[in-house]
């Protein structure tokens, strides 16, 4: 608690009203509180800023529209034997509330839905001629799609402490996967030398059967080498990268927001960071200290990683979190993913937040696409939108 200079007065400053505090520190010759040094010490320290990033922010907002329409597309073609949505049923798939988002859909979207029915008869939804043209598309992409699902699969196992992943946990991100809603049934037994499925204490486990050493290299060591910088010449000795990218085997591209300026001593740091070797995130991490530095920049590559196989390189934060003891991920994995603000972004757009892998990114768009999401732009040209801002993409 602060007193004044004088020893007239045992009355704490902090009681009296703040006008009286000028007066008397002028009354007795003390410093401005600014330029005291018992008020600097006791100064709050600045408010660390996270810079939002707008164009990954938008992404989320601009999915909702597009998302809702791929959901009810997904309701008509699931009915069984090709029977029309009933209206009445729809409250059935997805509540009460989202029913009326739906309806209002149907409406604005007559060159995708086509209600038919009315004047006694049950009111139900179809697709437009021209949008089944469009949705039969989605077998062939999912047909080009299966090998890519197998790869990411595998990898998720053969990344996972013991090369298995509870299958509860597999369904969890099925959707940012890209797996069909029966790949139990329809893809794992298709490939019995690759996977099993055990039960373990009671909880069904999808299992690694067979180790593929080719495939134990991340996405960002493979964009190392086929983007050169593994080769690349270093830089002068006292030179350092104003944006912290440094080519290296054991880098990682950064890119900072806009209103980020780190200064000198921010960057020297990252340089040393970007220099630290660490393991593969292939290699059990049960060898490792998970408090030591090589350990927790693995623990960034792992992260990597995982948001690398996914469809749009983004997953809920809730959702990777799940997989903390899978992957020995950081205890505190939000700080660690607000730390590396220069790899991910955090939005809080949407029921939940959620984590971008920011290289995967170019403003709102997704650099790469897989059969999947492209196919789903082609569907959505019909309204006039695309999934994830692609630009070029032309309605069937």
């Amino acid at each position: 608690m602060l007193f004044t200079a004088s020893s007239s007065s045992s009355r704490p400053i902090s009681l009296l009203p703040r006008h009286l505090q000028r007066l008397r520190r002028r009354r007795h010759g003390a410093p401005p509180a600014s330029f005291s040094s018992s008020s600097s010490a006791g100064r709050r320290p600045k408010k660390k800023i996270y810079h939002r990033e707008p164009d990954l922010d938008k992404v989320m907002d601009l999915q909702k529209k597009p998302a809702l329409i791929l959901r009810l597309r997904e309701l008509i073609v699931g009915r069984r034997h090709g029977s029309p949505l009933l209206l009445r049923d729809l409250e059935k798939e997805v509540g009460f509330v989202q029913k009326w988002d739906f309806i209002s859909l149907i409406q604005k979207q007559p060159s995708i839905f086509r209600v038919a029915g009315g004047a006694g008869a049950a009111v139900s939804v179809r697709l437009t001629e021209r949008a089944e043209r469009a949705s039969a598309g989605e077998a062939e992409a999912r047909a080009l799609m299966e090998p890519i699902l197998v790869t990411a699969l595998r990898k998720l196992l053969m990344m996972s402490m013991d090369c298995q992943v509870p299958m509860a946990k597999i369904e969890l991100i099925q959707s940012e996967l890209g797996l069909p809603s029966d790949f139990q049934r329809s893809l794992i037994p298709k490939y019995p030398s690759l996977f099993s499925v055990r039960e373990i204490n009671g909880v069904g486990f999808l299992c690694l059967e067979s180790w593929d050493s080719s495939l134990a290299v991340t996405t960002r060591e493979e964009k190392l080498v086929h983007g050169g910088a593994v080769a690349a010449p270093p830089l002068p000795k006292r030179a350092i990268p104003r944006d912290g990218n440094y080519p290296g085997p054991f880098s990682f591209k950064l890119a900072y927001p806009l209103g980020f300026r780190p200064n000198k001593g921010y960057l020297e740091e990252v340089v040393k960071w970007q220099k630290l070797p660490f393991p593969s995130p292939y290699l059990n991490g049960r060898s490792f200290d998970p408090a030591a530095p090589p350990a927790r920049k693995r623990a960034v590559a792992v992260l990597h990683e995982l948001l690398s196989l996914t469809m749009e390189k983004r997953m809920n934060s809730e959702k990777l979190d799940a997989f903390h003891d899978e992957y020995q991920l950081p205890c505190k994995l939000l700080l660690c993913l607000v730390k590396n603000h220069g790899i991910f972004y955090i939005t809080n757009k949407g029921a939940r937040s959620t984590v971008f892998l920011k290289e995967a990114y170019q403003g709102r768009h997704l650099r790469e696409k897989c059969p999947l999401l492209s196919f789903y732009d082609r569907f959505l040209a019909l309204s006039g939108r695309s999934y994830l801002e692609s630009p070029d993409i032309n309605p069937i």
